[in-house]
């Protein structure tokens, strides 16, 4: 399997970075990672993890400025992309085909090759700009997982709920992701 990875310059660096490691170590599973300018000084501002730390999670690292990359065409066959975090200015990108960079030229590569496309939008509040932005997208069948906390799980830690998100991104590839936590039902002994 392949899935392109792109980090944007939204808040939330550190589920990408949990992605990768769990991508890492799963057998099978290439990833080419793409990284805005401001993802990765978000990465400086946010976490303790360095550029170099990042990108050796990935098999492959891509330029953002590099528009005639592989996976800049659709005859470069992957399993789809994950654009986490996705800031609000690469979303509208995406929307309206502006393909400045090489993450939003791999994105619209996944529309137009009827490729999973699965973005985590990080901003609040939503304007009806960014709603509008996203329902566009959501029908052409591009997936929006935002990271949103679930608390059914009782999370411990950050980590308990950023699992939780990386859970739900890998769902949609059929990847099983044992560090999230189900939902298990409502049993009649819990009442």
């Amino acid at each position: 399997m392949k899935i392109v990875i792109g980090i944007t310059g939204a808040t939330g660096t550190i589920y990408a970075v949990k992605l990768l490691e769990a991508l890492k170590y799963m057998e099978h599973i290439d990833t080419h990672l793409i990284m805005s300018t401001w993802a990765i000084k978000n990465l400086e501002i946010e976490t303790d993890y360095s550029l170099d730390y990042v990108k050796s999670l990935a098999t492959i690292v891509h330029d953002n400025q590099n528009l005639g990359a592989s996976i800049s065409s659709g005859s470069f066959l992957t399993d789809g992309m994950i654009i986490l975090p996705c800031s609000m200015k690469t979303l509208s990108s995406i929307a309206n085909g502006y393909d400045d960079n090489l993450i939003s030229r791999a994105a619209n590569v996944m529309i137009k090759e009827n490729r999973k496309l699965i973005l985590c939008p990080r901003e609040t509040p939503l304007s009806v700009i960014h709603l509008e932005n996203m329902l566009k997208l959501s029908r052409l069948g591009v997936k929006m997982i935002p990271p949103m906390p679930a608390f059914y799980s009782k999370p411990e830690s950050i980590e308990d709920i950023i699992n939780h998100t990386v859970m739900k991104i890998l769902d949609q590839f059929g990847v099983d992701y044992d560090k999230g936590k189900r939902w298990r039902g409502i049993l009649k002994e819990d009442f």
